[in-house]
């Protein structure tokens, strides 16, 4: 028996767990945008509503994932495996300390002051690059300077974006 009259005889199957689980999460992401999404206005293509682009890459979302999951039945890909919690907790732990640190926060006795851009940017780049196994620092840190002066004239200078550069040293 040739191998195609074995695998058309096997009938529908998974044969690659990764990328059905993977098609999966974005079908259910997309569903939960969607769902968040509910009440704002869509409007249309001349007037563009605040939900006109979380829905539409919601469903551009949950697209892709269908089409994942249904390639997952016919093409043989990759087992599904563990991962890494050491990425994951450094990368949103650095988007969580970005968002405190940018505009300071205050808890009860803990108070943060504000940073701003060019203390907060650096930061959360060397927090998220500690997410990588085989990182350099001297590489991470040329990495921060250039994305935070990158950062910074894009969006207080390019686009005018009300973001604190350095209230503490500067006031702006």
């Amino acid at each position: 028996m040739s191998l195609n009259k074995i695998e058309s005889a096997q009938g529908l199957r998974i044969r690659s767990t990764q990328d059905f689980a993977a098609g999966l999460f974005m079908v259910v992401l997309a569903g939960l945008a969607l769902f968040l999404s509910r009440d704002l206005a869509t409007g249309t293509l001349r007037q563009l509503g605040p939900g006109m682009l979380p829905k539409s890459f919601a469903v551009i979302c949950g697209a892709l994932g269908l089409l994942l999951s249904v390639n997952s039945l016919r093409y043989k890909g990759e087992k599904l495996a563990g991962w890494s919690w050491r990425g994951v907790l450094f990368v949103l732990g650095a988007a969580c300390l970005f968002g405190l640190t940018i505009r300071g926060f205050e808890i009860g006795p803990l108070k943060v002051p504000a940073l701003g851009m060019l203390v907060s940017g650096p930061l959360v780049v060397f927090v998220s690059g500690l997410a990588a196994e085989d990182v350099k620092l001297k590489e991470l840190a040329i990495f921060a300077i250039v994305m935070t002066i990158g950062c910074a004239l894009l969006f207080k200078y390019a686009l005018s974006l009300p973001i604190p550069l350095a209230p503490w040293l500067f006031g702006i």
